[in-house]
Parts: structure tokens; sequence; C-alpha cells
């Protein structure tokens, strides 16, 4: 396992892979698995400056593509959930003419959108410019694709709030001194 895990780290290592490291680091991180991106962006960035701007849109093109694979998978599971419901109203509807039985009256239950949600309906994809949030932007990409918002609004605002992340976190990250970095990572050289 552990022959594994270092050839895992190796292969994805920033200095020999560079920006495909990065985007794949950055759509990973965009989906529900528990995974920052900052670091491989920010090291990457520390280790070649002059790649800033490539190293910012790619981080935030697979951040993006990671957001879009959660409202995709959002959308899906509302498909599932409306199919299980109607399997599931056909089967009683069956059973109810094969005993002959009275059909009751049916009272339409609001859906999921009109009780749950409503602000984020109100909203609409501009919420989307906080998917960069930590444990709160992948679930709100795919609840944007639960409750049907338009896929290419939601990705432009998606792209936006990501982008805008991706700017402020790197600016302000390298605008702490390196004698800060070196202080930090003292503690661990003896690893390295």
């Amino acid at each position: 396992m552990e022959t594994w895990i270092d050839s895992l780290l190796q292969t994805l290592a920033l200095p020999d892979v560079g920006l495909p490291t990065v985007f794949v680091v950055s759509l990973l991180s965009a989906t529900l698995l528990p995974l920052g991106s900052e670091p491989a962006v920010f090291g990457y960035i520390k280790l070649n400056p002059d790649m800033f701007w490539a190293t910012i849109a790619v981080a935030t093109a697979g951040n993006t593509v990671g957001g879009a694979i959660d409202w995709w998978l959002g959308y899906a599971a509302k498909l599932a959930l409306v199919r299980y419901r109607q399997q599931r109203q056909a089967r009683l509807h069956a059973r109810e003419h094969a005993l002959n039985q009275r059909h009751p009256p049916r009272h339409k239950k609001p859906s999921l959108d009109k009780r749950y949600f409503r602000w984020m309906r109100r909203i609409g994809p501009p919420a989307l410019l906080f998917s960069w949030l930590p444990a709160v932007g992948d679930p709100l990409c795919a609840l944007a694709g639960w409750l049907r918002l338009p896929f290419w609004s939601s990705l432009i605002y998606m792209a936006i709030g990501k982008l805008l992340r991706y700017l402020t976190m790197t600016a302000v990250l390298l605008w702490i001194p390196n004698s800060f970095w070196e202080a930090l990572a003292a503690p661990f050289r003896h690893w390295f």
C-alpha cells in the first residue's frame, strides 16, 4: 500500500506534471470528495510564478467541471426520485383496480421544489456564486441540478465564483512573505 501511495504522489508531483495535476485536483475537490485544491494551486504558482494566470484558469476550469458534475448528479437524483414515485403510484393504482375498490380522492402533494429551497428558486443561478464555499458549495451545485436551474447560466455563475475564489486566495497567500512559509515548514524538514 505504501509503494502505491508513493507512486501516486510521484505521478501527481507538481514540478513534473504541472497543470494537468492542478486540473485533476481542482476537479476532484469540486465533487463531494473531501479534498482541497488550494495547496496544489498555490504550490504550483509558488514554483512557477510566471504561470499565475494559466494556473488560475486551469484550476477554475477544473473546479467548474466538478461543479457541473455535481449539478448533473442533483438532476439525475431528482429524475430517479420522480420515476420512483411514478412507479409506486402506478403499482398502487393497479392494486386498487385489482381489488375493485373505489378510488380515494387524490390530493396532489406539493412537490419538493415548492416546499423546500424557495430561496434557491428565488435567487436562481446567481446563488452559485457561493459554490466555492467549503462544505456548502458542492451540495449547492447538486441542489441547483435538483431544482433544475438552467444549466449554462448556473455554470457561468459557478465559474465566476470559483475564479474570484482562486484569485483572492492565491493573491492573499502570495502576499505572505517566504520566511513565514519556511518557518511553517521547518518542523517537517526532516521528513523530506
